[in-house]
């Protein structure tokens, strides 16, 4: 197969990133792949969507680090690729990393991705499913059972109100951020800098107010999901317990949190259970599921981490689990052309 990584920066990728470890693994097995920054783009005269991309010089390592050396060294390939060739292209830029100095980047992957979709590229997220999920929102539209009691408003008072109604902790950030930025616990609602707060979050659009749970003093467990179910492989779980960095309310890796091996508890897997069918629907192949106790806090449909993490503790390769189940949506493309839409295909 020809795989296309979307990005952010060739430069800013890391060696511990899911991204690597999967398009190692994919070289490693014989596929041929290209990263495509989000800014590499072109749709030429002829209506054809190309793009500047770089790939490995090799196509044999031995370590995921070996692998990203090359890739962001002077021996790279680089070639003007054509998207349409690709037999699969997956979006795994982080819109958080652009949301400052490029905010013109967030969404681009998605207006390419519904155009590759088109002419039988298998786009992974679905690009219209990824549209649906672009912010905190999304979490609506999952069983009020298993999400915590929230609010969504840019209305300063509103969000006075909620935290007093509330009676304890709440989370207050804002709607369409990610990676721990501007995330604040406000304990009594009479914090001197509320109003700053307050304005610091809606300065950046809509914000999320949601109850605070006690065991997030413990951090929180990421859930790893492929095709609507938890992914899994030898009968082990994907999922990886991400702990505060110190007094920090958050368990960001991004930010200084560490993980250790999680434990997938029927709670956990209730709420899988839940929010599978949205999952399925909007085309959701890969997705992060953040969970406090018994609560879905957030889910992470653009580029899940810590799968590495995951992989380590439970001494299972997941990525080649990944592989397998690209390998198969190619095959069945092949077998049935047309006969899937990239949506229905996403999780197959």
């Amino acid at each position: 197969m020809k795989i296309g990584f979307v990005i952010n920066r060739l430069a800013t990728e890391k060696v511990n990133y899911t991204t690597t470890h999967l398009a190692e693994t994919a070289v490693r097995r014989g596929h041929e792949v290209w990263y495509i920054p989000v800014d590499a783009f072109t749709i030429d005269p002829d209506e054809r969507v190309h793009a500047h991309a770089f790939g490995p010089p090799r196509v044999n390592y031995r370590s995921a680090r070996t692998f990203l050396n090359d890739l962001q060294s002077k021996e790279c390939r680089k070639e003007r690729i054509t998207v349409y060739d690709l037999d699969v292209l997956l979006l795994r830029n982080d819109p958080a990393e652009d949301v400052v100095t490029r905010p013109w980047a967030r969404l681009a992957p998605l207006y390419f991705g519904r155009l590759a979709a088109t002419h039988g590229v298998i786009v992974l997220n679905d690009p219209e499913g990824l549209g649906h999920a672009i912010n905190k929102s999304y979490l609506e539209l999952f069983p009020q059972s298993i999400r915590p009691r929230s609010l969504i408003t840019r209305n300063h008072s509103d969000i006075v109100h909620f935290i007093h109604e509330q009676r304890g902790p709440i989370v207050l950030k804002p709607l369409a951020g990610s990676g721990g930025h501007n995330v604040f616990l406000l304990e009594t609602g009479k914090e001197p800098n509320l109003n700053q707060i307050i304005e610091a979050v809606l300065s950046e659009g809509y914000g999320l107010c949601q109850e605070y749970l006690p065991d997030a003093k413990n951090g929180d467990t990421r859930v790893f999901m492929m095709n609507g179910h938890i992914l899994e492989r030898d009968g082990k779980f994907a999922a990886i317990r991400r702990r505060r960095p110190g007094s920090d309310l958050r368990s960001n890796l991004s930010i200084g949190g560490s993980s250790e091996q999680a434990q997938v508890t029927e709670a956990i897997e209730e709420i899988a259970e839940g929010v599978r069918p949205q999952l399925v629907k909007d085309g959701l192949f890969f997705a992060g599921l953040d969970v406090i106790e018994s609560k879905l806090i957030e889910i992470n449909v653009f580029s899940p981490g810590g799968l590495f993490s995951a992989s380590r503790f439970a001494e299972v390769n997941f990525f080649d689990e990944m592989i397998d189940n690209l390998e198969h949506k190619h095959d069945l493309a092949n077998q049935e052309p047309g006969g899937f839409n990239n949506r229905e295909i996403a999780t197959l």
